[in-house]
């Protein structure tokens, strides 16, 4: 029932002055977030490394429109990439990047711009044994975002894409990019959609992502099973030994600061688990969607407030 109000607070300049006023929120916030700087995130690399979980990197920001400020972004993940590097944390090492952090909304050659800083980013990490996912936003970034992800395959082709299992076009996308050598970060999603185009029951969507995990599962790409619902894991852990897939040929991926006893066991198990670490002062959508995803992380938030403030 909180879901929508949260999802809506996500994109209101009112209520992140409101809630960034808190004294006790960024303390919250370490939860889910690394911290803001480059040194932050390299120091919760280095410590799921050493727990055996492998790490995915997010610089915080979105719905950029000043072309200076994409370009800092993409300096942002030029640093991070050579910070890695520099600690042998690079090899293996994934960064997620929203376009529309990098340009994709500029008014006039939005996608243009955006496809070019991706270039520059997945060269920095091909040139230290990294990788670059694009993260999905909203509906009507998909088709923009899936032709930018074609284009930097030509060159990249282990560039990954997110897919989100509450759209209603998931699993033909799935199908389509089920083949050789792609990279699919399936998640159920965690924007507010319409009813036209998105699955607005839980059973529903719950009911997508087995679909489109099947697809996946039995195509011949690499699968990343973004999910902390035990029965999804225990789903995706079911088709893998059903498929015979081994544990070079597929993943699963849980956000940092949730599950982490999970995440240990899924390591312990053989599995490849990596862990979605964000980082930078731009936590503020981040973070509510985080809320908005599960009542125990509002729980823990408004337990915190009333302690801490």
């Amino acid at each position: 029932m909180l879901r929508a109000p949260l999802l809506a607070a996500a994109r209101s300049t009112r209520m992140r002055s409101l809630v960034e006023a808190v004294p006790a929120t960024r303390a919250v916030v370490r939860r889910f977030v690394a911290g803001a700087q480059t040194p932050d995130a390299v120091r919760v690399a280095r410590e799921l490394a050493a727990g055996g979980r492998r790490v995915t990197l997010d610089h915080l920001g979105e719905d950029t429109t000043d072309r200076g400020q994409a370009e800092t972004t993409v300096k942002a993940y030029a640093t991070l990439l050579r910070a890695l590097d520099e600690r042998g944390l690079a090899e293996g090492a994934d960064v997620s990047v929203k376009l529309s952090a990098v340009g994709q909304n500029l008014p006039a050659d939005g996608e243009r711009v955006a496809l070019e800083n991706a270039r520059v980013i997945c060269t920095e990490a091909a040139a230290v044994g990294a990788t670059v996912t694009l993260d999905m936003e909203d509906h009507t970034t998909t088709d923009s975002t899936l032709g930018i992800l074609r284009e930097l395959r030509a060159d990249f082709p282990w560039a990954g894409a997110v897919l989100q299992a509450y759209l209603r076009r998931t699993e033909t996308d799935c199908a389509e990019l089920s083949g050789p050598g792609s990279r699919v970060r399936l998640c159920k999603g965690a924007y507010a959609e319409p009813a036209s185009v998105a699955f607005q029951e839980k059973s529903e969507v719950d009911k997508s992502y087995v679909r489109c995990l099947r697809v996946l599962m039995s195509g011949s790409g690499y699968p990343m099973v973004a999910s902390h619902d035990p029965r999804m894991v225990a789903i995706a852990e079911h088709l893998v030994g059903q498929l015979g897939r081994s544990p070079a040929d597929h993943e699963f991926q849980m956000l940092y600061g949730i599950r982490p006893d999970e995440q240990r066991r899924i390591a312990a198990d053989g599995h490849t688990m990596r862990v979605y670490v964000p980082y930078g002062d731009e936590w503020y959508g981040y973070f509510m969607r985080r809320l908005a995803e599960r009542p125990a992380n509002l729980a823990f938030f408004l337990r915190a407030l009333a302690t801490r403030s």
